[in-house]
């Protein structure tokens, strides 16, 4: 149940939260829509990280949640279900494995992200890659922990 008084309408409160503010709820579908229609990085590495970010954030809603365009993608179900054990799961590509854990040093020890860290990144991903994958995760770390903390618990309905 949300912490704010939010109106009843399609989607639910994790749409509808933002009719509160009109003037920003623009600027969060542009920001969620930038990051899954307009990123460069391959739908599973963004969405192997975004899933990190739910499980850190313990956003039901974006934990439940799979945009049109990632179903499209055929991602495997079991990507998704061994997210937390990226470091250990045999499944995972290098690149995939290094977006989650860039995803949850982000979130978490963002201070541990050093040099060495980069010269891995900057190993697999290109400059461009690594500046597309860090705003994903900021936009889903910042707009999870939103919906976390105001306690919007419904899926998100927005069709990106």
């Amino acid at each position: 149940m949300a912490r704010l008084d939010v109106p009843d309408g399609p989607g639910g409160e994790a749409a509808m939260i933002w009719t509160l503010r009109p003037e920003l709820g623009g600027m969060v579908e542009r920001m969620i829509r930038g990051a899954y229609q307009d990123s460069i990085l391959p739908a599973d590495e963004r969405e192997l990280a975004r899933m990190r970010i739910a499980q850190i954030n313990d956003c039901v809603a974006c934990s439940d949640f799979r945009a049109p365009s990632v179903l499209d993608a055929g991602i495997a179900p079991e990507l998704y279900e061994n997210v937390a054990a990226y470091a250990t799961y045999p499944g995972y590509a290098p690149r995939q494995r290094l977006a989650i854990e860039y995803a949850e040093r982000f979130a978490n020890e963002h201070a541990s992200i050093d040099d060495e860290f980069f010269g891995r990144l900057r190993g697999l991903f290109s400059d461009e890659e690594i500046l597309d994958l860090t705003l994903c995760v900021a936009v889903f770390l910042g707009l999870g922990r939103s919906l976390t903390v105001l306690g919007v618990d419904q899926s998100c309905a927005i069709d990106v």
